[in-house]
């Protein structure tokens, strides 16, 4: 079956390649470099009445194709949809100087290559609208069909340009996503706002517990960590005398891969000065109904086996009490030994070292995962909050929030730490941590404990990746962005058109454990 199909493939190119000096003998360029397309698809087909009788030029790739003698019929795809297109022996013009193709030449063209037509806008007898085409031009010749779809998720994530082609709806997803992105760029830059850029190569890294990338930097002879989060040069900015600046772009996380998370991932953050955690929480459940309303419709969702509604009253969980009720656990007076007793006990799994930060934070998302929300977490203690500025009356307690919904955290706010010497005991004790073992903990950043010293306004920060996104559409992590890493592969059917020009090293998969 394998060896059948490849021979398909490779039968199929072949003929293709065929086509291409046929064409080049006529004189036709196979790949010209300029199209005169004047409109979309769907600009034609939503405005019909405007554009009925009047000739345009449109372009796309031929998904379809079909002969009835004098006659034929096609569709043309483009970004916005696809349009129909008749050819009329009789009506069609040749010129093949210009590269206009005549009735006779039709067979040259495949599914799947590009062409720009030119004829008048009208309906044919069945109602459709239509180009009736005086010229058709070739724009790219496709050396290999689209298959009709795609046969599991790892084909789909390597050849994602594909899949685009062949499952409309996840092109469209692809297009919420960026409409999700701009929706929130547009309120901030309404709350004033502005974008800023902050290194992506960083000597000391930080604004989160997690394993960063590491990687050299030649000219300088020194180690640099690709950042796991914007917030320490983001909080410089704010010294330096800005006051509403946010940055979007990729964060990188040297950590495993599942639905929820990915090495490499697009975050949204901001930070806004003369303001506090509850100013940043009244802000972020407007971004959450923005995002429903304008890319969605809707404010209503089921996702991960949770149902929620963002128009709901969003409810505020405290982190040392719901601890308390769940699990009769005093996180600051009960030893590690009865958490761990706790934990057991329930048969719930805690990954990395064991700390008493780790314990305590695996019973919460023991918790969390029955959340569906929308909810606030709030009053974190200290100890498991190293950035974020502490209550007035319970220093042991933080100013900080964090998105609650579907049993996820989906977003981290701070009132920040503006004092020096809190920030560097805080560093400290993480630092001590790493030197512990716990690779995860926060470096030390004495630069930035310099930054605080010449003075910083009261800040508050918060700060969400894509992973909303993805609950949103209730899809994995893989699944909502472009092109996932994998291991490289190369096809089969790729190795054996380019054997003779292209030495492939053979890729060998370790077997999985029994």
């Amino acid at each position: 079956m394998e060896d059948t199909q490849r021979s398909d493939m490779l039968g199929q190119r072949q003929v293709r390649l065929e086509k291409i000096e046929a064409l080049k003998k006529l004189g036709v360029e196979i790949y010209p470099a300029k199209s005169y397309k004047q409109f979309h698809n769907g600009e034609i087909l939503n405005n019909f009445e405007k554009y009925e009788g009047q000739e345009v030029c449109l372009a796309g790739r031929v998904v379809a194709w079909r002969e009835h003698g004098q006659l034929l019929f096609g569709n043309i795809m483009d970004q916005t949809g696809t349009i129909q297109i008749m050819v009329r022996e009789s009506e069609l013009v040749e010129d093949l100087a210009k590269g206009y193709l005549g009735f006779d030449k039709l067979t040259l063209l495949d599914l799947a290559d590009f062409v720009e037509v030119y004829g008048i806008i009208g309906k044919t007898k069945t109602g459709e609208i239509s180009v009736m085409v005086k010229n058709i031009r070739l724009l790219s010749k496709a050396l290999r069909p689209i298959p009709r779809k795609l046969e599991n998720k790892e084909q789909i994530f390597r050849r994602r340009y594909l899949d685009l082609v062949v499952d409309r709806e996840s092109f469209e997803m692809f297009k919420r996503k960026a409409q999700f992105w701009q929706v929130q760029r547009d309120l901030l830059r309404s709350e004033g706002f502005i974008e800023v850029e902050v290194p992506v190569m960083e000597a000391i890294t930080g604004g989160a517990d997690a394993r960063p990338f590491v990687t050299h930097h030649n000219a300088l002879n020194q180690d640099f960590f690709l950042r796991i989060s914007t917030e320490l040069y983001q909080k410089r900015l704010i010294g330096g005398g800005y006051e509403k600046i946010y940055t979007l772009g990729p964060n990188f996380r040297n950590e495993g891969m599942d639905d929820e998370h990915l090495p490499e991932f697009q975050d949204i953050e901001w930070y806004w000065a003369y303001a506090n955690y509850r100013d940043n929480m009244d802000l972020v459940r407007r971004l959450f109904l923005e995002i429903a309303n304008k890319v969605y419709g809707r404010t209503k969702f089921t996702t991960r086996g949770h149902t929620f509604d963002l128009a709901d009253e969003w409810k505020e969980l405290d982190y040392t009490t719901i601890i308390k009720e769940r699990f009769d656990i005093d996180i600051f007076n009960d030893s590690d030994e009865k958490m761990l007793k706790v934990i057991e006990d329930n048969h719930i799994e805690m990954g990395g070292e064991v700390n008493r930060n780790r314990l305590i934070d695996t019973l919460w998302k023991a918790i969390r995962a029955t959340i569906s929300g929308p909810a606030f977490l709030v009053n974190q203690p200290k100890f498991v909050s190293p950035l974020a500025k502490s209550h007035q009356d319970n220093p042991e307690l933080t100013e900080r929030f964090q998105v609650i919904i579907a049993g996820s955290e989906l977003g981290n706010g701070y009132s920040e730490i503006n004092d020096p010497q809190d920030q560097l005991d805080r560093f400290l004790e993480q630092q001590a941590l790493r030197e512990s073992g716990d690779d995860e903990a926060q470096m030390l950043d004495i630069d930035f404990v310099e930054m605080l010293e010449y003075g910083m306004p009261p800040t508050s920060g918060y700060g969400q990746s894509e992973r909303i996104f993805w609950f949103l559409e209730d899809v994995s992590g893989r699944e909502g962005i472009f092109f996932p890493p994998m291991r490289i592969e190369v096809e089969n059917t790729t190795k054996e058109i380019y054997k003779d020009k292209v030495k492939f090293k053979e890729t060998v998969k370790k077997e999985e454990k029994k």
